[in-house]
C-alpha cells in the first residue's frame, strides 16, 4: 500500500479480505498502513472474514466497504 501510494497518491486502493482471523499484530500493522496512506482504501470482503479480519473491513473508507453476498462474517 505504501509503495502504491507513493507511485500515485490520487488513485484509490482496493484491499480484498479473506481472513479466518488469528494473528492480530500483523493485521493491526495492515490497519495502521491503511490509515497512513493518502489514497482512499476500498475494503472488499469475500469468503470468510472473522475476528481481526472484520476489524480490517471496518478500517476502509466509510462509503467504500463491500461484502459479497455469500461472505461469512464472524
Amino acid at each position: 500500500m505504501v509503495y502504491l501510494s507513493i507511485e500515485n497518491d490520487t488513485k484509490e486502493l482496493y484491499l480484498f479480505i479473506n481472513s479466518p482471523g488469528r494473528w492480530v499484530i500483523p493485521r493491526v500493522a495492515i490497519y495502521d498502513t491503511m490509515q497512513f496512506v493518502q489514497p482512499d482504501v476500498h475494503t472488499i470482503c469475500m469468503g470468510l472474514v472473522a475476528s481481526i479480519g472484520s476489524f480490517l473491513l471496518a478500517g476502509g473508507e466509510i462509503t467504500k466497504r463491500l461484502a459479497f453476498p455469500h461472505t461469512r462474517r464472524q
